[in-house]
């Protein structure tokens, strides 16, 4: 599902973003992204969504080698995944119904098939009765559902979440956790990038920590583990 192979991040002001970084995931698994602010997390996701480039190495996705992708096919490479964002990033002036239909329009579905598909995401993430709701009529748990169903309607092979849960009291929190557990098990591989010990202690997937660009642990089943973030 996703290779990245000796993967190196160098800003154009010296920073560095990941350093040598090469790991596998594969299709259905769950992994988090662990790591302190610096630790090369951010970095790592905006290269998965090719929002950034790479200095040296290369990654693929579903086989295809995405490191020298165009401005031109990104677009289509983001149609293969599903993206969730802490801060939501819903359209506004959008009902819940047309944030998510939108998601399908730009794949060129039919309206038969968003009138079908998005009723039942919505339903599958406890939003059947906000349909017509817009986002600030909605608590943050209901806009952060909300941005998973239009993450998912398209039935992507991929979701790549950057800390979904930030913004979220721990209760609301793991409500999303458990609506992605479920969609993991219907087999739609998971990267997510967070800070939130307790969720990665408690879920008990795959975690990869990072410490200043370098990949530092990679456990299966394993937990947030704050002794890897100590500085030496």
């Amino acid at each position: 599902m996703i290779k990245i192979t000796n993967a190196t991040k160098i800003y154009e002001n010296g920073a560095r973003g990941i350093q040598d970084v090469s790991l596998a995931i594969e299709k259905g698994e769950f992994a988090f992204i662990v790591g302190s602010s610096g630790s090369g997390k951010s970095t790592l996701i905006r290269l998965l969504l090719k929002e950034t480039d790479l200095t040296e190495g290369e990654i693929c996705i579903n086989n295809e080698d995405i490191t020298y992708f165009t401005k031109k096919e990104t677009p289509f490479l983001r149609r293969k995944m599903g993206v969730v964002f802490q801060d939501f990033r819903l359209l506004p002036n959008k009902t819940v119904f047309e944030n998510v239909a939108f998601a399908m329009r730009i794949t060129d579905a039919t309206n038969r098939e968003i009138r079908r598909n998005v009723p039942m995401v919505l339903a599958m993430v406890g939003l059947q009765k906000k349909s017509k709701a817009y986002p600030n009529q909605l608590s943050g748990g209901e806009q952060q559902r909300c941005a998973l169903a239009r993450a998912i309607v398209n039935n992507p092979p991929l979701l790549i979440c950057d800390e979904p849960t930030g913004n979220l009291d721990p209760d609301t929190a793991w409500d999303i956790m458990n609506l992605l557990n479920e969609i993991n098990d219907r087999g739609t591989t998971i990267v997510m990038a967070t800070h939130a010990w307790d969720i990665v202690d408690g879920m008990k997937k795959r975690v990869i920590a990072l410490k200043n660009g370098f990949v530092v642990r990679d456990v299966e089943r394993g937990g947030y583990s704050d002794e890897i973030f100590t500085e030496n």
